[in-house]
């Protein structure tokens, strides 16, 4: 029985250390897999070291270096965006601010320097000189037979009549100092218009036999020329703006009369005239007679007829 117990004793103390033993050894093992916690187990039961160290480096090295980038972006998103707003407003400034009309201003201060170039219009009483620039040379003389000249001024009236061949157009000095008259005219704001200049005999015979057959022949001699008589056909004469009464009081009937001689033209058909000129007034009508001889007609009042001392009123 003693022995039997002691057997049994010495079981159980075997069996007792067995167990410590297997604590101690969880304890020993325990402790040995916190240094290689962070290290996966490969299938082959090796540990691999250095690959997950490499791997956590390269992905925080492409976050880093995206981070980056993208901070870059932002930072130089901004720049780009206020330079690109920036031009069009450097742009703009001109533009809107008008400093490239600016340079414009000297052409409007030259137009006084260039009708400064030239001398001003002429007294209405002193006849300029023929170096001024306003200066009308008398008109050509023709030796054709049949015309009527007086002091070197070709006569057309109802007395005087022209060779229905006779067809010299418009006289090139009459021209050139109506586009002076005009000109003149328009630096006071006024607008003076070529409404008619030469007229041909025969067209001339249409005109007259188109009022005759409107208003009959006495009516029509009041106001328009037989074929042959019309200061038209001289290429002497010229109608501006509306050649009806329309015209009489406008400012620029007021101006044509008072200084169209200044040009070489005369008022041919003055107010109250009609029985020495043998037509009607009409305001729109001026004869060029030159520089000399209108500004000589107008001083005295008179009219062509008056200065010469011919009538006018048809023979026949």
């Amino acid at each position: 029985m003693k022995k039997s117990l002691l057997i049994s004793l010495i079981i159980a103390a075997a069996l007792s250390c067995t167990g410590c033993g297997n604590d101690i050894v969880g304890q020993t093992d325990t402790s040995a897999p916190s240094q290689n916690a962070s290290k996966p187990v490969l299938s082959s039961g090796t540990i691999e070291a250095s690959k997950p160290a490499t791997s956590t480096t390269k992905t925080a090295a492409t976050t880093t270096a995206k981070n980056e980038n993208e901070k870059a972006a932002t930072t130089t998103a901004p720049i780009n965006t206020q330079a690109a707003t920036a031009a069009p407003v450097t742009e703009a400034v001109p533009a809107g601010g008008g400093e490239n009309v600016q340079p414009e201003a000297p052409k409007q201060e030259q137009q006084p320097q260039q009708q400064q170039s030239t001398p001003s219009a002429p007294s209405s009483t002193s006849a300029p000189s023929p170096s001024d620039y306003n200066y009308g040379p008398a008109p050509v003389q023709y030796n054709n037979a049949g015309l009527t000249y007086i002091q070197g001024v070709l006569i057309a009236n109802k007395s005087y009549s022209l060779p229905a061949d006779f067809a010299p157009g418009l006289d090139s000095n009459c021209e050139n100092q109506f586009y002076k008259l005009q000109n003149a005219a328009a630096q006071q704001g006024l607008n003076i218009w070529f409404a008619s200049g030469f007229r041909s005999y025969d067209y001339q015979a249409q005109i007259y036999n188109n009022y005759v057959a409107r208003d009959g022949q006495a009516a029509a001699d009041t106001y328009s020329a037989r074929p042959g008589y019309s200061e038209h056909q001289t290429g002497l004469a010229i109608d501006v703006n509306q050649i009806d009464d329309s015209f009489i009081g406008t400012p620029e009937a007021v101006w044509l009369e008072n200084h169209c001689h200044e040009y070489g033209f005369i008022l041919r058909y003055p107010q109250g005239k009609q029985d020495i000129t043998g037509y009607k007034y009409e305001s729109w009508h001026i004869r060029y007679v030159g520089t000399d001889m209108a500004y000589a007609i107008h001083n005295s009042g008179l009219t062509l007829e008056e200065y010469f001392g011919i009538d006018s009123y048809y023979h026949s």
